[in-house]
């Protein structure tokens, strides 16, 4: 996720089916040990040992007002975590009057959702990162399990790098996106590569979302099928080196705009639910 900062007890009971899948290793990856999960084998709120929240609007001017530990947005139940995106008013709890920044521009959100990450309990370093999850449907949807630096605070984006292990566009429901983000020395200030892959509908079950670290390169699976490879010395243009320094997990479901790339919120569709059975990092 390009990061530019400033009868529903029937159908999640249905999706907690077939939970917990042990995931095939991929053939060319060590043997690692389980060193950090989230099972989602408890009822209420994200485990705050594990995770923390964004707040606010957050980036890319999404119309989406993530909320902090709220049980409408966020919760776990049936073994399952849930991001829920909805259409509502909420106060923004960081409106300036007169001011022009789109964090602070507007008093009011006409949509609320959840961004959780773990940057302020746990970062890794190298490792195979691993979601089985399964995805929103319908136009404007944007749910996304991504990575950044540590360092974001101090060094902010895109310095920081950023490697996205899914992406996803309700208005093109068989196609998933993987991206790594990082600096460069042009205009701009950083470079992009990604790719897409053609997959059955990521709204129908669930899928297993992976990453494979180490300090040459970066892979991205799809069940366990690559389709994005990345050295990361192509990373080091400004001597920053991102992708051979700790990163922080995210998990968000972000809403579209007019002009943006996930296009205009078909508002018909919310609430949205994003499900995710678990999280895990092996070493």
């Amino acid at each position: 996720m390009l990061n530019f900062c400033y009868p529903i007890t029937f159908l999640i009971l249905l999706t907690a089916c077939n939970r917990h899948q042990q995931p095939v290793p991929s053939p060319a990856s060590p043997v690692r040990k389980l060193v950090w999960s989230d099972e989602f084998d408890y009822t209420g709120l994200p485990d705050p040992a594990k995770w923390g929240y964004e707040e606010g609007f957050v980036r890319n001017n999404e119309p989406q007002y993530y909320t902090k530990a709220r049980l409408a947005n966020s919760r776990v139940e049936n073994g399952l975590l849930i991001l829920e995106a909805h259409k509502e008013n909420w106060r923004n709890a960081y409106y300036v009057p007169g001011s022009t920044k789109p964090r602070e521009k507007d008093s009011l959100a006409k949509y609320t959702s959840a961004s959780i990450n773990t940057l302020a309990q746990q970062t890794w370093l190298y490792g195979r990162i691993e979601v089985r999850a399964k995805l929103p449907a319908g136009k404007g949807t944007w749910p996304a399990i991504w990575m950044m630096g540590e360092n974001r605070t101090q060094l902010g984006w895109p310095r920081c790098g950023e490697i996205d292990i899914m992406e996803f566009l309700g208005k093109d429901p068989f196609t998933v996106y993987a991206t790594v983000h990082y600096p460069d020395t042009t205009a701009r200030g950083y470079s992009s590569t990604g790719t897409s892959l053609k997959i059955p509908d990521p709204s129908l079950d669930f899928h297993i979302y992976a990453l494979e670290w180490n300090a040459d390169k970066i892979d991205v699976f799809f069940d366990n099928k690559l389709y994005l490879s990345f050295l990361n010395n192509k990373a080091n243009h400004t001597g920053q080196d991102p992708f051979r320094k700790k990163n922080y997990l995210l998990l968000n479901l972000a809403l579209g705009h007019e002009g943006g790339w996930p296009g205009p919120t078909d508002d018909s569709i919310l609430p949205a639910l994003y499900y995710i059975d678990y999280v895990r990092v092996y070493q």
